[in-house]
């Protein structure tokens, strides 16, 4: 059976060191252990390193250690993810101030991943941006893809 093609935003990996809200770090860490182990063919894009890179230290390090632990698949940014992004914003998906979002969104829709991890509910994770991206997405003939908050790709104990 083919593993499940997950893009990381940003926020599912500083999340790993939330202590500030500590069920979400806790089921991100959780999930973080599928990861170790393979569960997932996993995607990183350069806006992801460069928003890590801003982090200030020693969070920074710790974040770096951590994805070192997992096998991923570093993207590269290309003409095509660039205007897909630019289609979300003209869309009406998101704002320019938000155009990183876009982007996180445009690599995972290119690069055929199938869901796209995130804790970020304001921007990414909710009825709107999903329901816009779905629309855009159509129109430019790209795949529907999912975005969900980790918590939903932990299993539950039987």
């Amino acid at each position: 059976m083919r593993k499940l093609k997950l893009y990381l935003d940003s926020s599912t990996i500083s999340h790993l060191f939330a202590d500030d809200v500590p069920g979400k770090m806790a089921d991100t860490n959780q999930l973080w252990e599928d990861f170790i182990c393979g569960k997932y063919e996993l995607f990183i894009s350069p806006v992801v390193i460069t928003e890590i890179n801003n982090c200030p230290e020693p969070k920074r390090s710790g974040l770096y250690a951590k994805i070192e632990q997992i096998q991923f698949n570093l993207l590269t940014r290309t003409e095509e993810i660039s205007q897909l992004a630019q289609e979300y914003i003209s869309h009406g998906v998101l704002s320019e101030k938000s155009m990183a979002d876009c982007l996180h969104i445009a690599f995972a829709v290119v690069n055929n991943c199938d869901i796209i991890v995130s804790w970020n509910f304001k921007h990414l994770v909710n009825v709107k941006t999903i329901n816009k991206v779905k629309i855009v997405n159509a129109i430019n003939q790209y795949r529907e893809i999912s975005i969900v908050p980790p918590t939903m790709l932990l299993e539950g104990v039987e």
